[in-house]
């Protein structure tokens, strides 16, 4: 019986181990990353244009282009792109008598934000551009995020993210707990990589990618989660990242369970196809193609959702205790107290509020609701899996 518990503990170690190593890789750089005043004014001489992909946001499309139009140094409203992406509402109609250039999309078959992004980077390729960002539309920026652009360009950068924030963590316990783990992994990991010399991640909302990058490797990543995919194509390509820690995007996340509840599945399932599909191609790289430098984009991919993580070093150290091994039971203490430094780190660089920290001790229960999410979670991981808009209670 022993022989099969410590078999059973084994195999949790080596499904939780690539995530454990990718926790300390991710973890403590950061806090040897130092602060800079955010850019001013800098690369006046860079062009950028806005995208904007959005399906039916009538109803915060206006705030997102007043948001753009608030920058130190705006764009002209011109420059600021909507994509009308199959719209039966007035998405269209407000984005342009706000100035801008709307670009409609009308295709039932091909949906989603990959299809809507590659309609406009094609498009707007050949006009004069040296860079095009993405901002979603239910997006506020900060009043430096243009600028800050602007110097990362001007200085030579192939590809941008900016911090993605939570921008409504007072409205109950599920954003705010989204803040925090948007603190985690939209700030602390990236942080990390950036100072590691690894390349940072698309976040989905507020990158920028050059022409001249997006000439060389089109966008043409169509899954539930093509900013992912995308990444992954950039790193192969022997390209990275470069974060902005001093510019951010604010963006609200789901109040009620079934809003969080559709925007869980599809990120978390479309994560898991990625684990199926690009798996493969990485291992290869790094063995046949000797490329060592895409161990840790393997690493990151193969890291559980924090939940999943925790909930698998829990039976770990449960199986540990009943086999009697030692060793397993270091191990998952070790794994267990990297997740807590990690969180606190998060927290701390992030520069948390008393109601984030009060807040976790409602995270066991928000793992309990995403561990009985994980059956629909996975229908997201098949091949057929459809982008789906998220409601955020209009």
């Amino acid at each position: 019986m022993n022989g099969l518990l410590f078999i059973i503990g084994l195999a949790l170690m080596l499904a939780t181990l690539p995530g454990v190593i990718e926790l300390a890789l991710v973890t403590f750089p950061a806090l040897l990353a130092r602060r800079h005043l955010p850019a001013s004014g800098g690369g006046a001489a860079v062009k950028l244009a806005i995208v904007t992909p959005a399906h039916n946001e009538a109803s915060g499309i206006g705030d997102t282009i007043a948001s753009l139009l608030a920058c130190d140094h705006p764009l002209p409203a011109s420059d600021i792109h909507v994509v009308a992406d199959n719209c039966t509402d007035r998405t269209a109609e407000i984005a342009a008598e706000a100035g801008c250039t709307v670009l409609e999309r009308h295709d039932e078959q091909r949906r989603g934000k990959g299809y809507a992004l590659n309609f406009a980077f094609s498009q707007l390729l050949d006009g004069g551009y040296d860079a095009l960002v993405v901002v979603d539309a239910d997006t506020r920026v900060d009043a430096n995020f243009l600028d800050a652009l602007r110097a990362r360009f001007g200085k030579g950068a192939s590809a941008v993210q900016t911090a993605y924030r939570v921008g409504n963590p007072e409205m109950g316990r599920r954003p705010r707990l989204m803040h925090i783990a948007f603190l985690a992994f939209n700030y602390l990991r990236p942080l990390s990589r950036q100072q590691a010399g690894f390349s940072c991640g698309i976040l989905g909302n507020g990158f920028a990618l050059s022409s001249a990058t997006l000439a060389e490797i089109p966008y043409d990543s169509f899954s539930i989660v093509e900013d992912l995919e995308y990444h992954i194509r950039l790193v192969r390509s022997g390209r990275i990242v470069e974060f902005e820690p001093d510019a951010s995007v604010w963006s609200d996340m789901p109040v009620t369970a079934e809003e969080a509840r559709s925007q869980r599945e599809r990120w978390e399932g479309g994560r898991f196809r990625m684990v199926l599909d690009q798996t493969p191609k990485l291992l290869r790289d790094i063995f046949v193609r000797r490329r060592p430098a895409l161990i840790e984009p393997l690493l990151e991919l193969l890291l559980l959702p924090l939940s999943y993580h925790v909930g698998a070093l829990l039976m770990l150290l449960l199986v540990a205790w009943l086999a009697g091994s030692g060793g397993l039971m270091i191990y998952g203490v070790f794994a267990l107290l990297l997740i807590v430094s990690h969180i606190v780190i998060a927290l701390i660089l992030g520069r948390a509020t008393l109601d984030d920290w009060k807040a976790l001790f409602s995270a066991p229960f928000y793992m309990l609701w995403k561990l009985g999410k994980l059956p629909a979670i996975l229908k997201f991981a098949g091949k057929g899996a459809e982008w789906k808009r998220t409601s955020r209670g209009e």
